[in-house]
């Protein structure tokens, strides 16, 4: 799927956003994700390995969360400006160099025990930028366009599919993002896009 030059609206008040400014490495939330600082591997595997690695636009990795099985797809990555970015946190200075980039993930219930309490998968996604994570920004992907609200899934059937989003900050110079997605005991499994340069919304 190509992506998107749309620069996303970071409508959320800085007074619930939260930055953070992690390293690579970090075990923050405890997620795969967000301790994976390898960059991916170059032949990308079959939908349904675990081995991780490199993943054609499009093409879906397969992994369980919690005893269910999700079907995952990193969609698109929409890129905003730099004074986007300097709105979106309290102090200006955390976010010098820097864009605000929304990955759209979709996520699809395969397999395992229906959900009635909504789901950790979109824990388990990151955002990265030439090999190293960006920061994430707390709570600024409820209200973009075409992202759902995690927190608003309760039941979760199997064959039931939604699209959430993670918003990350990552230098402006970046020649390339990615999205990195990790299922239960795997590595993670990423997905490549242009970088801000390249999508005309490094502003």
């Amino acid at each position: 799927m190509p992506h998107h030059r749309t620069v996303p609206r970071l409508v959320a008040p800085v007074a619930v956003l939260t930055l953070a400014l992690t390293a690579c490495g970090s075990a923050d939330d405890g997620t795969d994700a967000e301790r994976a600082a390898a960059p991916a591997t170059s032949a990308p595997p079959s939908p349904s390995a675990s081995a991780g690695g490199a993943m054609a636009r499009g093409e879906g990795a397969t992994g369980k969360v919690d005893e269910v099985t999700y079907a995952v797809v990193a969609q698109r990555v929409d890129v905003g400006t730099r004074a986007q970015a300097a709105k979106a946190v309290a102090d200006a200075a955390d976010a010098e160099g820097r864009v605000p980039v929304v990955a759209h993930v979709a996520y699809t219930h395969k397999g395992g025990p229906d959900l009635t309490d909504g789901s950790g998968v979109r824990d388990r996604t990151a955002v990265f930028a030439d090999g190293r994570r960006g920061a994430v920004l707390a709570g600024a992907s409820e209200a973009a366009p075409g992202c759902e609200d995690p927190y608003g899934v309760g039941s979760w059937e199997r064959g039931g599919r939604h699209v959430f989003c993670v918003t990350y900050l990552i230098p402006a110079d970046a020649t390339s993002v990615e999205v990195h997605w990790s299922p239960e005991g795997g590595e993670p499994y990423v997905w490549s896009f242009p970088g801000p340069d390249q999508q005309r919304g490094h502003g």
